[in-house]
């Protein structure tokens, strides 16, 4: 967030009376976890701002629906709700008709043939082509798979975090956590396969 005294309670009560400059401030204050959180698990399709602008439409129309409690902080709720946004959004692009992916690059297919290998020996120097890779094989899982895996593996966050975030429960995260891994072990077995197939 962007300053840590901000006084949310204080500045959601200006809201609730309608006051256009306290809303701006919250904006303001609330924007870099926001922006943050859609980077994240930003769809291909969809632009970070336009994301961005759908949160905080959101979170003015349910404003009303927030209650400080057990204290939970606003913060928790509105990434509850960017969370959410950012899934209803890799949900709604999963349904579109699906665009050809593109070939991968020399060094994301170095990458994918050593992913089975006992021994890993890549070339740690190449993280683009590692990165490109990632992106493909997560591309490729459902929304809520990729959610999961961002969360936990390239986030590093705890169940708990993402129990928070997400509203699942701990053992649900976990359980999501599991199956979504082996299917992503199926994607890249395929992958690799198409990949020496074509070669």
């Amino acid at each position: 967030m962007s300053d840590p005294n901000f006084d949310v309670p204080a500045c959601l009560e200006r809201v609730a009376r309608h006051d256009q400059d306290a809303a701006r401030d919250l904006v303001a204050h609330c924007h870099p976890l926001v922006a943050k959180l859609v980077r994240s698990h930003l769809p291909r399709q969809q632009s970070e701002e336009d994301l961005v602008q759908e949160v905080f439409m959101k979170m003015f129309a349910r404003l009303d629906r927030y209650s400080p409690r057990d204290g939970i902080p606003f913060e928790h709720w509105l990434s509850r709700l960017t969370v959410n946004t950012c899934l209803d959004a890799l949900r709604s692009e999963s349904r579109r008709p699906r665009i050809a992916r593109a070939a991968l690059s020399e060094g994301a297919e170095s990458w994918l043939e050593t992913l089975g290998a006992d021994a890993v020996q890549q070339q740690s120097d190449d993280a683009a082509a590692a990165r490109e890779l990632v992106e493909n094989l997560l591309a490729r899982l459902e929304p809520k798979d990729r959610l999961v895996l961002t969360l936990l593996d390239l986030e590093e966050r705890s169940v708990a975090e993402i129990a928070e975030l997400t509203g699942w429960s701990r053992t649900l995260v976990k359980v999501r956590a599991f199956r979504a891994r082996r299917r992503l072990r199926s994607v890249a077995e395929r992958l690799q396969a198409e990949e020496s197939s074509t070669s």
